[in-house]
């Protein structure tokens, strides 16, 4: 069974690899195939994964390769975890964000924004190449943002797709550290899209454990937010909705606070982690090094392996396993449309990924919620088809936005900025 990694020069992959050779005993790759452009940090993640692959005393062959037809030939699995304009674009998607004074994060806003226009076209790209060499895979996509680029391959690709984050499969660890228990007894309902989510229920072995786990997340909040002001927002706004919020919800609840921290920080986060993969790289050089360093976590890297071959196990096992992905709402959430991407739960058999019928989400987040899915929807039809209209549009429909005419501008310098990677917005 051959399984293709888009993006095998990430900081990532030695997690993913380090994985798969962990559970080998419940699935087992003959080909693990690494691609990506950037041939330095390639031959030392393939030098690393070829000793760990020692380390576990496994026959899974190895492969490079800058080729993605051949990354993709035949494989069961490709997973993509790639960065188009690497490292320097998400800096410069943050910057532009402080700029204009609005969060440009990653994910959230003109900085999700942005780097789903370079993302789309080459997500697309990778869904149709596989249509031809290797139609009946699977395709498992943690590149960022992971829901629309989801939602993308649903709408415009025959390709089967699971998007996934290691948001819940964290909060699982996280209740498992502080409650007790194993992982599989954990059951979230968690409802909401990729980095705007909430849970509103916790149960352990079928007996509800909301309370409890609330109240230690509650008292655990400062390793979830640093800043004081941001932190007691999120509280305020938990303890209202008795649900627990992600992470990234920061952005919505406690805007002000979250931006302020931003400008008062030397540096963003994207040159936060360009320094954190510097270090990572010249430890996954050392010949010697044999396993995953500790350093990986703080890349944000924990659990990533888990989430990834938890799906994978349910898949090539019929397990019909409850898990969190990104998929296809198919009817599940009430008032969003069928071929949408939601992150809920969904039972997870050797056809993907079967989202969880549930009743429709409470007035005081189903609002935030139809808002940034249209505003998904329209960053995806804008990409797919080079459409300035839909990208302002887009622009317009998120709250996090300012007013029409700098959300023009905005869209003018962000498209300058882009240009070698927005090539359908210049051809028309």
């Amino acid at each position: 069974m051959k399984f293709a990694v888009i993006g095998g020069g990430s900081s990532y992959t030695p997690e993913l690899v380090d994985g798969i050779f962990a559970r080998e005993g419940k699935f087992l790759f003959d080909e693990i195939w690494l691609m990506d452009q950037n041939e330095q940090r390639l031959e030392i993640n393939h030098a690393f994964s070829e000793r760990l692959a020692q380390r576990y005393g496994s026959s899974c062959k190895i492969y490079k390769t800058k080729n993605i037809e051949e990354a993709v030939k035949n494989a069961r699995y490709v997973l993509t975890q790639i960065r188009v304009g690497q490292m320097q674009a998400r800096i410069n998607d943050e910057k532009l964000g402080l700029k204009y004074g609005i969060i440009g994060q990653e994910t959230t806003g003109i900085g999700g924004f942005a780097c789903a226009l370079r993302t789309i076209p080459v997500i697309l790209d990778i869904a149709h190449k596989m249509e031809q060499l290797c139609p009946n895979a699977f395709l498992i996509n943690f590149t960022n943002p992971a829901g629309i680029n989801t939602e993308a391959v649903i709408k415009y690709s025959k390709i089967r797709t699971i998007g996934l984050c290691n948001v819940p499969i964290g909060m699982i660890m996280e209740i498992v550290k502080h409650i007790g228990g194993n992982p599989e007894e954990i059951e979230l309902d968690y409802v909401g899209l990729n980095h705007l989510s909430w849970v509103r229920k916790f149960k352990k072995q079928g007996v509800d454990i909301t309370q409890e786990v609330l109240q230690k997340f509650w008292e655990h909040a400062e390793e979830e937010w640093e800043d004081e002001t941001t932190r007691n927002n999120m509280l305020e706004a938990m303890k209202s909705l008795n649900m627990f919020c992600n992470y990234y919800l920061q952005y919505y609840y406690s805007t002000e606070s979250v931006l302020n921290y931003l400008k008062k920080k030397e540096k963003t986060r994207g040159e936060e982690v360009l320094e954190i993969e510097q270090k990572l790289f010249e430890k996954y050089s050392n010949p010697e090094l044999k396993e995953k360093p500790e350093e990986l976590s703080k890349r944000g890297g924990a659990h990533y392996s888990t989430a990834a071959l938890m799906v994978i196990d349910a898949i090539e096992n019929d397990k019909k396993s409850r898990q969190i992905v990104c998929c296809k709402n198919n009817g599940a959430i009430p008032t969003f449309d069928d071929d949408v991407s939601v992150e809920i739960s969904a039972i997870i058999d050797k056809d993907g990924a079967h989202a969880i019928p549930q009743p429709p989400p409470e007035h005081s987040i189903r609002g935030l919620m139809q808002l940034i899915k249209a505003y998904e929807t329209l960053t995806v039809h804008s990409a797919v088809k080079g459409d300035r209209e839909l990208a302002f549009q887009a622009l317009l429909s998120h709250p996090l936005m300012p007013d029409a005419k700098k959300c023009r501008e905005l869209l003018d310098e962000l498209m300058e900025i882009n240009k070698p990677y927005l090539k359908k917005f210049f051809n028309k």
